[in-house]
């Protein structure tokens, strides 16, 4: 069975040139162009737009989806790895939603919130000594007061990205992107913005965060929960992107 491409775009809810803009990346190949020029597409290729499609929705740019797609052929084991990650994201917006219902039902009931039913907080006070000690007294005192400088919902947004860079994380190493490639590097990028709370991390605090990520299970299961091995694999990204792009 195939689709034409305005078929294939209408189901997808997307455009005929976007679907040409696929193909011309080498993205999505028809597969097959009729005797009127037009472009046809077999289930094989509706499979494959359904990865793009979730890959795009992941944040990933065009040339970084293309790299996990030639990373990783065997489509059961790419298709259970975004199964896997979308169970993850729904259980994670399952407790987003009953915390928003039960701040609702209080707020409407005039009864008091709990802080932890709000908000699960992010702790940053319990690495105090140890930042201190890696990186200084101004480093850690700097990061506390934009920390304290931040409204509940932004503190949310925050831990939020994180989780989404993590996500993505065990996405990439699952799907067999490169450490060096344009998939791993595009969530590197992302991962320093997210560091960059009041100025663009060193090369250095960024590969001695890597290390961290793995000699540290406190910090290694942040990433390992997506798959063994994500931790390593988010260090030599980091340290590759750190070597390549920022300086001390």
């Amino acid at each position: 069975m195939e689709w034409s491409i305005q078929e294939i775009a209408r189901k997808a809810g997307t455009t005929s040139r976007t679907l040409r803009h696929y193909g011309d990346l080498g993205l999505l190949v028809p597969s097959r162009l009729g005797s009127n020029g037009y472009r046809y597409y077999d289930q094989d290729a509706l499979v494959r737009l359904q990865r793009i499609l979730l890959l795009r929705e992941l944040g990933l740019s065009l040339p970084a989806i293309k790299d996990v797609l030639e990373g990783q052929r065997d489509t059961a084991v790419a298709l259970r790895a975004h199964l896997r990650l979308l169970e993850q994201e729904q259980a994670r917006i399952g407790r987003q939603i009953a915390s928003v219902r039960t701040t609702l039902h209080k707020t409407q009931e005039g009864m008091e919130l709990m802080a932890d039913e709000v908000f699960d907080g992010f702790d940053h006070t319990a690495h105090e000594r140890e930042v201190t000690e890696r990186w200084g007294r101004e480093a850690y005192e700097k990061g506390d007061r934009w920390w304290r400088s931040l409204g509940e919902a932004e503190k949310k947004a925050f831990q939020d990205e994180h989780e989404a860079i993590a996500r993505d994380w065990g996405l990439a190493r699952e799907a067999g992107a490169r450490a060096d490639g344009d998939a791993a590097q595009e969530i590197a990028r992302r991962h320093c913005a997210w560091l960059s709370t009041t100025a663009e991390p060193s090369r250095s605090y960024v590969i001695g965060l890597g290390e961290m990520y793995v000699a540290d299970p406190r910090f290694g299961k942040n990433y390992d929960r997506y798959g063994d091995g994500t931790a390593a694999f988010v260090r030599d990204a980091l340290t590759v992107y750190a070597e390549r792009r920022l300086s001390d």
